[in-house]
């Protein structure tokens, strides 16, 4: 696959966007594969486990979601952030 870019949301969500800054930084997601890949419609990875199960985060185990009514799923390219039955992993929409 290679890099790619995308666009954060600090005001909206600054703890998840910093976790995921750290983790990007600490290469915890070098060489990962993505777990889950359904065709048209997501990819799932972070996980090192490949499972959907595993995954770290900057705040231990787990850390309170960030949803808010302004950000949605509006379209192809969408990152989001699993963070709820198992720590942190990222999603494209």
């Amino acid at each position: 696959m290679g890099p790619f870019t995308i666009e954060l949301y600090f005001k909206h969500a600054p703890r998840t966007c910093r976790n995921f800054i750290e983790l990007s930084r600490s290469g915890y997601y070098d060489n990962l594969k993505f777990h889950r890949i359904i065709e048209d419609f997501v990819v799932q990875g972070g996980d090192p486990t490949s499972t959907g199960r595993g995954g770290e985060s900057i705040y231990g185990s787990k850390f309170e979601d960030e949803i808010k009514p302004e950000l949605k799923h509006t379209g192809a390219g969408i990152l989001s952030m699993a963070n709820n039955l198992y720590p942190p992993r990222f999603d494209i929409k």
